[in-house]
C-alpha cells in the first residue's frame, strides 16, 4: 500500500518472471489518470525517479484498467532490474501525485 499524507494512493504488486518485471497497480482510484499520465513519462523517457532502475529499461508496456494500471518491464539486454529500486520508484511517482479531485 503506499499513503499519501492520510490517505491511501494505490496498491501494487511486482512480479518478476525470468528478466522481465510485471507490475500491477491496484487501487487507484480518482489518481488512475495522474499516475497513468506519470508512468507515460517514464515510458517516454522522463522518468523522475531517485533510482537508476531507468537506465536498464529496453521496453515498457502500460494497461489501464478499470481501478488498476498494469505494467510489463523488459530490461536492456545482459541487466536485470532490482524490484526493491522499482518498488522506491512507485513509492515516489504514486507519493508525488497531487490529490485526486476526489480526495477530500
Amino acid at each position: 500500500m503506499v499513503v499519501h499524507g492520510d490517505r491511501e494512493v494505490a496498491r501494487y504488486r511486482i512480479h518478476e518472471d525470468k528478466s522481465t518485471v510485471l507490475i500491477e497497480v491496484a487501487e487507484v482510484g480518482g489518481s488512475k489518470e495522474q499516475l497513468f499520465e506519470a508512468l507515460g513519462e517514464c515510458q517516454s523517457g522522463q522518468c523522475s525517479c531517485p533510482t537508476n532502475e531507468y537506465d536498464k529499461l529496453e521496453s515498457m508496456e502500460l494497461e489501464p484498467g478499470e481501478d488498476l494500471i498494469r505494467m510489463r518491464l523488459e530490461p536492456k539486454p545482459g541487466t536485470k532490474f532490482d524490484t526493491s529500486q522499482i518498488a522506491a520508484c512507485l513509492d515516489y511517482t504514486t507519493a508525488t501525485l497531487p490529490p485526486a479531485k476526489n480526495d477530500p
